[in-house]
């Protein structure tokens, strides 16, 4: 009766059901897997509820592509970061999730490949099948550092692949992508007829400057491109539900992209009118919001280093971004140090197979956690490896 997109096994795992009998009999929890910022601590200024006090709410403007003042606000987000962004280059969405569905609308036809970095973002698959396209993944790999397979991206490029996805900075590795990266995918793009696709929603969240990091797309002449970003992450706000794509690349293609991008989006209009008339005074409170985020993360990484240094275990390299990944003994399997670490010391992490990991073991950790509750997760998760 239903469509074939609904494939997935939808049992609850090993970890799930420990969870939820840890909360049943009323255990407690700290938990290091805190991914919304509304529930970690952070202090939300007045002026964020004040910017729904207009009353051109209450009348109803549908515009595709978002409204004027709301995509020249995203500009001035932008011009205020050194980029020189048009409001008639963005295009408003209700997430960066639908904008993901409107790309692949975009892009490709049903069955296409999209080429997905891994591990990352581990709702890729879901978005993808949603739109009957195919998400193929190309890897990262650490030596020290992340960076791009692009030996094997160049591989996994078929006849019909039709874009290549960039998170940057990478979730849950933190990893963003370099300038020399960027430029043989873009020459790879234009060769081959793809458009790249880059998440920017965490760009705001680097731990240091680095000159060799693409922070942007900006410079991308040659190939068809989009990024994208929103509220969510910019001002913690992922109630509010407003995100954005920005087009890029040969003015001619890019403009046949944003006048098809229009018409996906009158199709649906789902950008609320509240939330685009409140978008300016948002991105501006936000500031608050993000500066006390950079600092809770920049904590929580500076502490979780040392603290684990010296044990076998180890945080890896991490540019920015709200996660960190550590790397474990493979004396047990990353879901069993999951397991028992929620079951023998109360802590929930995240194993990396959630995010796709290809090999063993390690685990994710939130660095938006209140700091004392990292501390004391952290301080839990050395004394098991200590003990194993």
């Amino acid at each position: 009766m239903f469509s074939s997109r609904f494939h997935w096994d939808a049992r609850p795992n090993r970890l799930t059901e420990a969870l939820e009998a840890r909360r049943r009999a009323g255990a407690p929890i700290l938990d290091l897997t805190e991914s919304n910022p509304t529930r970690a601590g952070f202090e939300y200024p007045s002026e964020i509820p004040n910017a729904f006090a207009d009353r051109r709410i209450l009348s109803y403007e549908p515009s595709p592509a978002g409204a004027l003042e709301t995509r020249q606000a995203v500009a001035a987000y932008y011009a205020a970061r050194g980029r020189t962004v048009a409001p008639e280059r963005i295009l408003l969405t209700a997430s960066t999730s639908e904008a993901y569905g409107y790309l692949f609308k975009l892009l490709a036809d049903p069955g296409d490949p999209v080429l997905v970095p891994r591990p990352s973002y581990p709702l890729f698959e879901f978005l993808a099948n949603m739109e009957s396209v195919e998400a193929r993944p190309y890897p990262l790999v650490y030596q020290g550092g992340w960076s791009i397979d692009l030996d094997a991206l160049a591989a996994a490029i078929g006849p019909r692949t039709r874009a290549v996805v960039l998170v940057n900075p990478n979730n849950p590795t933190g990893s963003f992508v370099k300038r020399d990266e960027l430029a043989r995918l873009e020459k790879l793009a234009a060769r081959r007829g793809l458009a790249l696709i880059s998440d920017e929603v965490f760009a705001d969240y680097a731990f240091a400057p680095d000159a060799d990091r693409a922070a942007t797309l900006e410079d991308v002449r040659e190939c068809l491109w989009f990024s994208m970003s929103g509220l969510s992450k910019i001002s913690g706000l992922p109630q509010m539900k407003l995100g954005w794509i920005v087009t890029g690349g040969p003015e001619k293609l890019r403009r046949e992209a944003y006048a098809k991008l229009e018409w996906i989006a009158d199709t649906y209009l789902s950008v609320g009118t509240p939330v685009q008339y409140a978008a300016a005074r948002l991105l501006e409170a936000g500031e608050t919001v993000r500066r006390q985020i950079r600092e809770r993360t920049a904590a929580n990484l500076a502490f979780a280093r040392p603290a684990l240094e010296g044990s076998a275990a180890g945080v890896l390299a991490v540019e920015g971004g709200w996660y960190i990944v550590v790397q474990v003994p493979r004396t047990r399997s990353e879901e069993q140090w999951a397991l028992d670490l929620l079951t023998q010391e109360g802590v929930l992490v995240q194993p990396g197979y959630f995010y796709d990991f290809e090999s063993e073991a390690f685990l994710v950790v939130s660095l938006l956690t209140t700091p004392e509750s990292f501390r004391e997760g952290i301080a839990r998760l050395r004394r098991m490896i200590a003990s194993s």
